[in-house]
């Protein structure tokens, strides 16, 4: 019966049906079929899956992040990035990689990231010389930081399905985030060197404070949303809808490129993103649940123990099901789905909760440019990139990401330090 529901999982899948549906139908056919459990109960799962108030951030960030994507930000943080970087060798490569950083800190989006930096940096990459699929590889790797640095919507669902501190993650992304993004900066260093580009002209103090003076508000917006929980003004939550409030003010007030009308079309856009992303939660919270009850999360749960309590194997078989995982998997079903059957072996390896969490979110940043159903590989798309360059693209920086991926996981204090200094509970080795 098993192999029979895992089997249409990915016939579905492979068909192109919506992952919602992918997740759901499979379970309300075995349960009408082998039990005598009320299909009411299914009804009784989704809505319970998604009954959690620290997804209530989830909404507010992603208007957030579009207000601040419209409202003229992006433009401006890639300015600041390319006067910063633009002088280096493989600059162009390295301001695509900055900009991607910077606009994660302030909408917590993969595939935002990778569109609002994309619109700008894929046609001047292609105009300064770079092969089309190394620019493409990069927009899609280097946007997947979104789901890493914060505030990463994959760690405000982590947070509320494992209980660990949504505040204590978001320290952690800083590091592992840095982590990433060098690993892609180091990329863009040796792609120059080997086609021999050549620097760009030296740093220009003026153009540097002026591209710092216009994008100041917007760079301003971690430091408010990270201040504000560390201070103790408020909870992650709460500073979700802060960054509403901020974004509208800095984008129809401050740099005066969003009307009344745009900001309800961003509302719209966002409603829309995130009706997209709760139904997904929800359908995986269903799932995770007819795998518990099923006896399939016991057979999961019993193959994790029986690795031993070597934190070194623990980790490295947590890194395979979650890359394999998220090749077919969006981020969040990853999170419902299974980690509720990881944490409780990775606690008794003695793996910090919060290490997981980040060693998570690397390994769903993979997911999101990896073929076949990497989410980033289709939102492409939208800067005119077929999905056959995509992947093309796509295959060498997947190497770049698993590079990261082992010094995140096996040299924790790169993420653990900086939350070590707020959480005192937290170790910083294994």
């Amino acid at each position: 019966m098993h192999a029979i529901f895992f089997g249409s999982l990915v016939a579905l899948l492979l068909v192109g049906v919506p992952v919602f549906v992918v997740l759901l139908l499979p379970v309300m056919v075995a349960l009408e079929t082998t039990t005598s459990t009320p299909p009411v109960l299914i009804i009784q799962r989704l809505f319970s899956g998604i009954d959690k108030f620290p997804l209530m951030a989830i909404p507010f960030f992603i208007f957030a992040g579009n207000i601040m994507a419209q409202g003229g930000i992006s433009k401006r943080l890639i300015r600041l990035a390319n006067a910063l970087v633009r002088p280096l060798l493989g600059g162009l490569g390295i301001t695509t990689v900055t900009s991607s950083m910077f606009f994660s800190a302030i909408s917590g989006s993969s595939p935002a990231t990778v569109i609002a930096v994309g619109k700008i940096m894929l046609p001047a990459m292609e105009k300064e010389g770079y092969k089309r699929w190394f620019s493409i590889g990069l927009l899609m790797s280097s946007g997947s930081m979104g789901i890493i640095i914060p505030p990463s919507i994959f760690m405000i669902v982590y947070g509320a399905v494992t209980g660990v501190s949504i505040g204590a993650l978001f320290l952690a992304g800083v590091g592992a985030g840095l982590v990433y993004g060098v690993a892609f900066i180091g990329v863009c260093v040796l792609y120059a060197r080997a086609t021999g580009m050549a620097r760009e002209a030296r740093w220009d103090t003026t153009e540097i404070l002026t591209a710092a003076r216009g994008c100041f508000w917007g760079l301003a917006t971690p430091f408010i949303i990270l201040g504000g929980i560390y201070g103790g003004i408020f909870t992650p939550t709460e500073a979700a809808a802060v960054a509403v409030i901020y974004a509208v003010l800095v984008s129809a007030l401050i740099y005066r490129e969003m009307t009344l009308s745009d900001i309800l079309d961003s509302a719209v856009d966002s409603a829309i993103t995130t009706a997209q992303v709760m139904i997904i939660i929800a359908a995986a919270s269903a799932f995770a649940w007819y795998l518990t009850t099923s006896g399939v999360a016991s057979g999961l749960t019993g193959l994790l123990a029986g690795i031993g309590n070597n934190p070194i194997y623990v980790l490295l078989t947590i890194n395979c099901i979650i890359l394999l995982a998220g090749m077919v998997l969006d981020p969040n079903s990853i999170i419902i789905i299974l980690v509720p059957f990881i944490v409780p072996v990775a606690v008794a390896a003695g793996i910090d909760p919060i290490h997981l969490g980040i060693v998570l979110a690397v390994n769903a940043a993979i997911g999101m440019f990896t073929p076949p159903f990497g989410l980033n590989l289709f939102v492409s798309g939208a800067l005119g990139v077929s999905f056959n360059e995509a992947i093309k693209g796509a295959l060498p920086f997947i190497l770049v990401g698993l590079i990261a991926l082992f010094v995140i996981t096996y040299v924790p204090i790169t993420s653990l330090w900086l939350p070590a200094q707020f959480y005192p509970n937290i170790s910083t080795t294994f």
